[in-house]
């Protein structure tokens, strides 16, 4: 059992930054992936970012190439987003993940164990 919590969301205007945190706890945190995904309202849950256990290997959606980057602290047992250069279509819920190990880590299937959620809202 993982159990995951989101923090750092907020209202911020395009151009902006946010960093998100999600600190686990639970099971070895340096044993297992994570990933980022988010939700707009009426769309479907996607892919962000991921990364490997050890922080080595990272992973981007085209769409935040670029602006977003992921890292993890495993002596902190927490992951992080930093956002920069956001946009007003970045705005959703966004949740971190547990990678089940299946290797298809751009699929929100491929996750067992998620956090609340934190919104981030991004003004024009």
């Amino acid at each position: 059992q993982v159990q995951l919590v989101e923090s750092g969301g907020g209202l911020v205007q395009a151009g902006g930054s946010l960093r998100l945190s999600c600190a686990a706890s639970g099971r070895t945190f340096s044993s297992y992936a994570l990933g980022w995904f988010r939700q707009a309202p009426g769309k479907e849950r996607e892919f962000v970012a991921a990364i490997s256990w050890s922080g080595a290997n990272t992973y981007y959606a085209d769409s935040v190439k670029g602006r977003f980057t992921i890292s993890r602290d495993n002596a902190k047992n927490t992951v992080y987003l930093q956002m920069n250069s956001l946009k007003p279509e970045d705005t959703a819920v966004y949740y971190c993940a547990v990678d089940s190990g299946s290797g298809t880590y751009y699929s929100p299937y491929a996750y067992d164990y998620w956090g609340q959620g934190t919104q981030v809202t991004v003004s024009s």
